[in-house]
């Protein structure tokens, strides 16, 4: 294991110097960039095409997506704050939203921005509704009004507090131009992807490279990083090529996922005084989801909590994934908004493990290593992204952990596509998971505990859950702040204390980029960066 992450060092550290000399090949982005004499751009590195780029479905890279489409307001950590939208009203009821639009905006294709193509754009999603069902807002839009040219209303058919998160998302509520719509709709396709952002799309060669150029006329003032461009790198021989001829100069890790970042080659290029490594606040919590309606030992609160107790967090934060996540007490991190409440604390405790499943009737017995009760073992099935090896690892520890309490782990690593079938399904005792992510956070996250598609199976066995839905249901509606945190604080308790979301480490998003670009920050989302704001010395 040693050598396979020295090896990954090496390689990473090649993939991460920067060579402001040019490709000796002609039809490289960055050899056309040097040849035309163009100011300094960033490249980075993408672990996959940017796909289709159409902002009212989901195949699109959205850390591209968010440099050519904009929505209405923005979340910040500040609260939400103006973006298309000048300023807006909300109706005392809270189902009727008046948005004020900003003047003198305009597409990539020169197309006005105002209030139909706003109307259009909404009506465009809410026609393929059934696909985007996820976001409860979608469930909730009666009509969307263009009441003047820049005055847009949207009306609801109940109260629904997240309105304007949901609004503020990478998609699908982003603007495209009117001229790109397929016989005016998106569902089926577009004929370009004419935003209102900071850059558009100037050129791509599928899974190789995709560039970015800015937006001269940007209503927000033409970003100084003229050129960006995403470069798919896969791993093997051809990301080694890439990699010597200079081609990168900047990384984000969620765009490459935890995997594909080796911290220590991070930290060293950080030592050479040539690069700068930031990391954001808390994004997104990783955890393991227990099936609490399942007819195993893993309906039990004391098992559920004994494992809670067997993760070792501070080794699978500071060892295995080498301090680029922090360890993990809750289900979400203090920063997310409703989140920052006084719970339990459950650090890691064999003894006090062995303890609960003792005082709960799981006994060893003659000599054996797996406790049983009633005739039956202690023995759970752990479902793992096979594709992750850090996962894999952390499973294995927590395996040997809860070997030493007579609780036997069966690990079984698949598809991430076969574990979400799983989590769907019911067809688990306990798999990895993790939160929505901070632009998500609670809502989303809090509202997948009740959907059959998500977090119902994890939810559904506790007791009193009939009274914990009733107030998810509640959270959303409620329009007095105070009733909203009294309802977060007595839904996040009841999880924590139900131990069905057992967290393991809160991750972050980390850019690492050259020592002369400046500008550099984070937005409350782990999917975009403000490349907008980023300038060389």
């Amino acid at each position: 294991m040693k050598h396979s992450r020295n090896a990954l060092s090496a390689i990473f550290i090649l993939f991460l110097i920067f060579s402001s000399g040019c490709s000796d090949s002609g039809n490289e982005p960055a050899a056309e960039a040097a040849k035309q004499g163009q100011a300094r751009e960033i490249i980075y590195a993408s672990s996959k095409d940017i796909n289709d780029m159409n902002p009212h479905l989901y195949s699109g890279s959205m850390p591209a997506q968010g440099m050519i489409y904009e929505s209405l307001v923005e979340k910040t950590e500040d609260g939400i704050k103006p973006l298309l939208a000048e300023s807006w009203d909300i109706s005392e009821d809270g189902m009727s939203y008046t948005f004020h639009l900003r003047h003198g905006v305009t597409f990539h294709d020169g197309s006005p921005f105002n209030a139909e193509a706003v109307k259009v754009n909404i009506d465009a999603v809410q026609a393929n509704a059934e696909r985007h069902a996820w976001i409860k807002l979608s469930t909730k839009i009666k009509e969307v009004r263009a009441t003047d040219e820049y005055t847009v209303q949207l009306l609801l058919d109940e109260p629904y507090y997240p309105t304007l998160l949901e609004l503020s998302m990478t998609r699908p509520y982003v603007f495209l131009s009117p001229k790109d719509f397929i016989n005016g709709q998106t569902k089926d396709g577009v004929a370009g992807y004419d935003g209102t952002g900071p850059y558009r799309l100037a050129d791509q060669k599928p899974e190789q490279y995709a560039v970015f150029e800015a937006n001269e006329s940007y209503w927000g003032g033409a970003p100084q990083v003229k050129r960006i461009t995403a470069k798919v790198l896969p791993s093997g021989e051809t990301t080694l090529l890439a990699l010597q001829k200079g081609e990168v100069n900047f990384i984000f890790t969620d765009d490459r996922g935890a995997d594909g970042v080796d911290v220590e080659a991070m930290q060293s290029l950080v030592d050479s005084g040539r690069y700068q490594l930031l990391r954001s606040k808390p994004m997104n919590t990783k955890m393991i989801a227990a099936n609490s309606s399942s007819t195993g030992p893993v309906h039990e609160r004391a098992v559920r909590l004994a494992l809670w107790h067997a993760v070792d967090r501070e080794t699978i934060a500071g060892q295995i994934l080498h301090g680029a996540e922090s360890p993990a007490d809750s289900l979400f991190s203090g920063n997310v908004e409703y989140a920052d409440i006084p719970l339990a604390k459950r650090g890691y405790d064999l003894k006090h493990a062995a303890e609960l499943l003792e005082d709960a009737g799981w006994k060893l017995e003659n000599g054996g290593e797996t406790r049983v009760k009633n005739g039956r073992q202690l023995a759970l099935k752990l479902y793992y992204d096979a594709a992750s090896s850090s996962q894999k690892t952390e499973a294995e520890l927590i395996q040997s952990a809860a070997k030493t309490i007579g609780m036997k782990l069966e690990l079984i690593g698949e598809q991430s596509s076969s574990v979400a079938a799983r989590r769907a399904s019911g067809d688990y005792d306990l798999l990895f998971n993790q939160t929505w992510g901070l632009a998500y956070d609670p809502q989303s996250t809090v509202s997948a505990f009740t959907a059959e598609s998500s977090y119902a199976h994890t939810t559904g066995g506790i007791e009193g859950v009939e009274e914990l839905y009733a107030k998810i249901g509640q959270v959303t509606g409620t329009r007095d702040e105070e009733k909203r945190k009294a309802l977060y604080k007595e839904i996040l308790t009841t999880v924590h204390d139900e131990a069905v979301f057992i967290p393991i480490t809160h991750g972050s998003m980390a850019v690492l980029a050259p020592n002369d670009l400046e500008g550099v920050a984070f937005k409350q989302t782990q999917f975009e960066l403000p490349f907008e704001l980023m300038h060389f010395k």
